[in-house]
């Protein structure tokens, strides 16, 4: 069962969604500075194949009350192929329709 977080309300539901704990797992623990930023340890760096100048898109996953509990980082070209994979047949039935 994956880990809950706690606000204060011992109800509150798991915020990761059960069954899907096994593809996730702590790699480390990283400190935020005063600028907000952020380093990611190089071996994490090194499994991820994330090299300088990457762009890693940050995606936000939402409790019941909409606060954020989760935070992920995804190659951005790895997002831009889950779009097209997902949207590209919409698109393309949406132009067979017109013609």
């Amino acid at each position: 069962m994956a880990p809950r977080i706690e606000k204060g309300d011992k109800d509150k539901e798991d915020c990761c969604p059960s069954g899907r704990s096994s593809c996730c797992r702590v790699e480390s623990i990283v400190s935020v500075d005063e600028r907000g930023q952020m380093v990611l340890p190089k071996d994490v760096r090194e499994k991820a194949k994330i090299r300088a100048g990457d762009k890693l898109a940050v995606v936000c996953l939402r409790d019941q009350d909409g606060e954020i509990c989760c935070l992920a980082l995804i190659k951005a070209e790895e997002m831009e192929e889950m779009v097209k994979s997902i949207l590209g047949p919409v698109i393309n039935d949406l132009f067979k329709g017109q013609v």
